[in-house]
């Protein structure tokens, strides 16, 4: 069960990842707290996953979901450039979140 709260903490690292985009620097209300929700949903994710997994592991695979999702999401919805370095780099992350995964 850790790991599906870890993964689900990591999706909400996206999505207030995203949403700092649409405050406007905590100036618009609506995106603004769903922002802060979604960052203090993530964090007890975070916290329900570490009871039972590595502080390093989780934090390394939370981190590393949250930038690969926020990555994938500038490109694929926002308009970023999606270069192949850029693709590279997701890809080194995503292999070594599953490599601490495997570890585990």
């Amino acid at each position: 069960m850790a790991w599906i709260w870890l993964a689900l903490a990591g999706v909400l690292e996206v999505g207030w990842a995203i949403g700092l985009k649409f405050t406007d620097g905590f100036t618009r209300l609506v995106p603004s707290v769903a922002t802060v929700l979604a960052m203090a949903a993530s964090m007890v994710l975070l916290a329900l996953a570490l009871k039972t997994l590595p502080v390093g592991t989780a934090y390394a695979v939370w981190t590393g979901i949250g930038a690969v999702g926020t990555a994938l999401v500038g490109m694929l919805v926002l308009g970023e450039a999606a270069t192949a370095m850029r693709i590279g780099g997701i890809a080194l992350i995503a292999a070594g979140i599953a490599t601490l995964k495997l570890g585990s």
